[in-house]
């Protein structure tokens, strides 16, 4: 009697297969998970780098037109436009003059904003059909 009792416990313990395409399943679904980790890393990147640079640009701008407008370079080329004789007499020392008061750094700032701008808007208008799945997952 007492064999028969382990007999039928030990009958229910034998090993059990799990169903057939679990391991597949179980892959996929981390799979998905490091995708959308991913997404979500990627769409909060071009998040803060969009307004970063949405901020940055008109400050920037307006510090590049505040040094144009004190730098003196709209009197040269208002004079090399006026008086063009006396521009094409002295065209090396006019554009050695622009060239020098150009307010350099300013430029390289504006530019870099704009650029960081009009670059994460592209990047974020290319990938909007991951991020449009990825915020319609969520929800």
């Amino acid at each position: 009697m007492m064999e028969e009792n382990y007999k039928n416990l030990l009958a229910g313990s034998e090993d059990v297969e799990p169903p057939v395409g679990l391991f597949e399943k179980i892959i996929f679904a981390i799979q998905r998970e490091e995708q959308l980790k991913k997404t979500r890393r990627l769409f909060f990147s071009f998040l803060f780098l969009l307004i970063i640079s949405l901020i940055a640009t008109p400050y920037s701008w307006m510090i590049l037109i505040n040094q144009v407008k004190s730098s003196g370079i709209i009197y040269f080329i208002s004079t090399a436009l006026n008086d063009f004789k006396t521009f094409l007499a002295f065209w090396q020392d006019f554009l050695l003059a622009i060239v020098e008061i150009l307010p350099l750094v300013e430029i390289m700032v504006f530019s870099i904003s704009l650029g960081i701008c009009l670059f994460t808007l592209r990047l974020f208008l290319y990938k909007k059909g991951l991020l449009i799945k990825y915020l319609f997952h969520r929800v």
